[in-house]
C-alpha cells in the first residue's frame, strides 16, 4: 500500500468526530416468534373454544376435537421430552403431567386434563420468554459492527464494498478516517489512532500501526487510514463472542437449580410410587375403580414438583436479562447467584475508578511566557484535533474564558502531536520525547503523582509544559458508597500505580484501604488473602493485568467492553457501557433474585403440602387440584419474571 494512506490535514476543516458511544439497541424477540408461545397459544385458543361448547350441553362431536387440539398442541413437546428422559432412565415432571392429563381424559375428565395441559404449556412459554429476553438484551451489540467493509481486491490497490459477513481470514480491508473497522485483524500498513471504547472501554484512542491488532466495531481516528488483514472470521469476532457468552449464560444452571434437579429425579420416582399406592390401597379395600383412579390422578398432579422446578431459573434469568438490558453482561446463572453473595469489594484504579480522560491540572510556562499565553497558544492548535488530550487542553482554555486566535497550516502526526501557525509563530504540542528527543520527560507514562506532561514548542523552542491527570468517574464515589452499604464492609483499592496517584483517587472516591504498586500476581495474592479470611470478594477491573485478581475472586466484574480474550474468559460479568454505578445495581438485583428464589420455594412447597394432604385426607376435586397446582406453577414463574420490569433495576 503506498505511504499516501497516511493522511495529513492541511488547511482543511477538522474531520468529524467519531460517532458518540451509545448503548446497544435492544432488539426484542416478538412473542409469536417463540415456538413455545405459539404452541401454548394454540392450546389455549382450542381450550377456550371447546369449554363453552361443552358447558352449553352440545354433543361431544362439537367440543371433543377442540380438546384434542389442545392436548396435541400443548402436550406434544413435553411428552417428547419426557420420553427422551425415560429412554435415559430418568423421570421428569413433563412426563408426569402428560400421564396425569391422559389419565384424567381416560376417566372422562377431558376438560380437566386439557386445563392441565394448557397451564403447563403456559408455564413453559413464560420460561422461554425469560430466556429470549436474556438473549435480546445483548444482541444489539452486533449492531456496533458495520454491515459493509472496503475490501482490497488486488495488488493495484483496487477496492470494493462488500458485506462484512463475506470477509474471510486473509482478506485485506481499507479503513478510512472516521470509519468503523469491519473485522478483527492486524494492521499491515498505515497509521492512526483507534477509539476502542466499544470493545475495551479505553477512553483514550490507541495509536495503531503495522503489526497492531484492531477489533471489529472500533472507530478509526480522523488523522490516518489503515490497511487491515482479517484474522478472524466474522462469526468469531470479539463482539460475536460476547453474544455467544450470554447465550450460553441462559443455558447454565445455578447451584440451587442443580440441587433441585438432583432431588427432582428421586422425588418424581417417589410420586409415581405414592400414586400407585393411592390407587391400589383403596382398591384392596373395595373402593370404586373410577374413584380410586381419579384420586390417584389428582394426587399425581398436585404432588408433582412443577412449581419447585420453576422456582429458581425464572428469577435468575430475568435478573440476567434486566442487567444485560442496562449494560451488565452476567455470563451465567451461577455468576448471577454468586454476585449476590459478595461481602467485600476490591477495585482497580485506572480505567475502573477513573475515566481515563485527562484534564489540565497545571500550566508551567518558560521564561518569556505566562500561563494564559501558553495555554492560549496550545489550545489554538489543539482545538483543531479530535485527540482526547487535545479536547482536554481546549476545554481548559474554555474554562478560563480564553479567546483563541486563528490557527493556520494545521498538521497532525499520529504518535507525535499537532502543529500549526498561530499569530505568525509555529506552535507544536505533543509528547516531549517526540518533540525534543533529549527531553527527560517521556510524556507517555504517568509520573509518580499520576500526571502526564505535554510539551509546547514555539518556533522550535520550549515555551512550557502542561500537566494532565486522569480523574475519577463522576459516579465513582456514589458507586463505592453504594457497594459499601450493600456489603457492610469497607472497600479496598488494588492498583499498580504509585502511592501518590493511588492515594489521590482513593481520597476522592472514599476508599481508605489502599494497596499501591502491585504487580498482577500481587493483586491476585491480595484477593486470595481476603478470601482466606472468610470474605466473598468482588473484584472490579478493566484489563488483562487484572485477570489474575478476577480469577482469584469469588466474583469478577470487568469494566469496559471486554475486548481481550483473557478478560472474557476470566470475568464473571462485564459492564458494557463503562458505568460503574451499574455494579451496585447488579449486586442488588442479584440479591433480589435470590430472595425471589426463596419465596418461590416456600410458595411451591406450601401449595404442594396443602393440596396433597387435602387429597389424601379429604376429597380434592380434580379441577381444583389442577387449578391449585398449576396456578402455583404460574405464580412462581410470574414472580420470577417481575425482575424483567424496568423498575426492578
Amino acid at each position: 500500500m503506498p505511504s499516501s494512506v497516511r493522511e495529513t490535514t492541511v488547511e482543511e476543516p477538522a474531520a468529524p468526530a467519531a460517532p458518540p458511544r451509545a448503548p446497544a439497541p435492544v432488539r426484542r424477540t416478538k412473542l409469536l416468534a417463540l415456538p413455545e408461545v405459539r404452541w401454548a397459544g394454540a392450546a389455549t385458543l382450542a381450550f377456550l373454544l371447546a369449554l363453552p361448547l361443552q358447558l352449553a350441553g352440545l354433543s361431544a362431536w362439537w367440543w371433543a376435537p377442540l380438546y384434542a387440539v389442545a392436548y396435541a398442541a400443548g402436550g406434544w413437546e413435553p411428552a417428547l421430552e419426557g420420553l427422551r428422559a425415560l429412554r435415559e432412565r430418568t423421570l421428569d415432571v413433563d412426563l408426569l403431567m402428560i400421564v396425569a392429563a391422559l389419565g384424567a381424559a381416560a376417566i372422562g375428565q377431558v376438560m380437566d386434563g386439557a386445563l392441565l395441559i394448557v397451564i403447563f404449556a403456559t408455564s413453559g412459554a413464560l420460561e422461554a420468554l425469560a430466556t429470549a429476553r436474556t438473549e435480546d438484551s445483548v444482541r444489539g451489540l452486533l449492531d456496533l459492527a458495520p454491515e459493509t467493509a472496503t475490501r482490497v481486491t488486488g495488488a493495484d490497490g483496487g477496492t470494493a464494498q462488500v458485506p462484512t459477513s463475506e470477509l474471510r481470514v486473509g482478506d485485506e480491508i481499507l479503513v478510512r478516517p472516521g470509519e468503523r473497522i469491519g473485522a478483527d485483524g492486524e494492521v499491515v500498513d498505515g497509521g492512526g489512532e483507534v477509539d476502542q471504547a466499544t470493545i475495551t472501554g479505553e477512553s483514550l484512542p490507541v495509536p495503531k500501526g503495522p503489526g497492531d491488532e484492531v477489533f471489529a466495531g472500533t472507530v478509526n481516528g480522523p488523522a490516518g487510514a489503515l490497511r487491515v488483514r482479517v484474522q478472524r472470521d466474522p462469526s468469531d469476532t470479539v463482539l460475536a463472542r460476547i453474544v455467544t457468552l450470554v447465550e450460553e449464560a441462559s443455558r447454565t444452571k445455578a447451584p440451587t437449580q442443580l440441587f433441585i434437579e438432583k432431588v427432582e429425579q428421586r422425588y418424581a420416582v417417589a410420586v409415581v410410587v405414592a400414586t400407585l399406592a393411592v390407587f391400589g390401597i383403596p382398591l384392596a379395600f373395595g373402593a370404586d375403580l373410577t374413584g380410586a383412579l381419579l384420586r390417584a390422578m389428582t394426587f399425581m398432579i398436585v404432588a408433582s414438583p412443577c412449581a419447585v422446578v420453576l422456582a429458581t431459573m425464572p428469577p435468575l434469568l430475568s435478573a440476567i436479562a434486566n442487567a444485560g438490558r442496562h449494560g451488565v453482561l452476567v455470563k451465567s446463572a451461577v455468576a448471577m447467584e454468586r454476585l449476590g453473595q459478595i461481602d467485600t469489594v476490591a477495585y482497580d484504579k485506572t480505567g475502573t475508578l477513573t475515566e481515563g480522560t485527562p484534564r489540565v491540572v497545571a500550566v508551567t510556562p518558560e521564561t518569556g511566557f505566562d500561563e494564559r499565553e501558553l495555554l492560549t497558544l496550545a489550545a489554538a492548535v489543539e482545538h483543531r484535533s479530535e485527540h482526547p488530550i487535545a479536547r482536554s487542553v481546549a476545554e481548559a482554555a474554555r474554562e478560563r474564558d480564553l479567546k483563541l486566535p486563528e490557527a493556520y497550516d494545521f498538521t497532525s502526526t499520529p504518535g507525535r502531536g499537532v502543529a500549526a501557525t498561530v499569530d505568525g509563530r509555529k506552535v507544536e504540542v505533543g509528547a516531549p520525547a517526540r518533540l525534543l528527543p533529549d527531553a527527560t520527560e517521556q510524556g507517555t507514562a504517568p509520573e509518580a503523582d499520576g500526571t502526564t506532561t505535554v510539551l509546547v514548542l514555539v518556533d522550535g523552542a520550549p515555551a512550557g509544559r502542561l500537566a494532565l491527570a486522569d480523574r475519577p468517574r463522576p459516579d465513582a464515589a456514589a458507586a463505592v458508597a453504594d457497594l459499601a452499604r450493600l456489603t457492610g464492609t469497607p472497600p479496598v483499592l488494588l492498583t499498580g500505580d504509585g502511592p501518590g496517584a493511588a492515594a489521590n483517587v482513593a481520597a476522592a472516591v472514599g476508599i481508605e484501604d489502599v494497596r499501591a504498586g502491585l504487580l498482577p500476581h500481587e493483586k491476585a495474592a491480595a484477593v486470595s488473602e481476603l478470601a482466606q479470611s472468610g470474605r466473598a470478594v468482588l473484584v472490579i477491573g478493566d484489563g488483562v493485568n487484572d485477570a489474575p485478581a478476577l480469577a482469584a475472586a469469588h466474583t469478577g466484574v470487568a469494566m469496559g467492553r471486554a475486548g481481550s480474550d483473557l478478560a472474557l474468559e476470566t470475568a464473571d460479568a462485564v459492564v458494557v457501557r463503562d458505568e460503574l454505578a451499574a455494579v451496585p445495581r447488579a449486586v442488588w438485583i442479584s440479591r433480589r433474585a435470590r430472595r425471589l428464589v426463596a419465596q418461590n420455594l416456600v410458595i411451591a412447597g406450601v401449595c404442594i403440602a396443602i393440596l396433597t394432604v387435602w387429597d389424601l385426607v379429604g376429597h380434592l376435586p380434580l379441577p381444583l387440584g389442577v387449578a391449585g397446582h398449576e396456578g402455583s406453577t404460574i405464580l412462581v414463574a410470574l414472580n420470577g419474571l417481575r425482575l424483567l420490569r424496568e423498575k426492578a433495576w
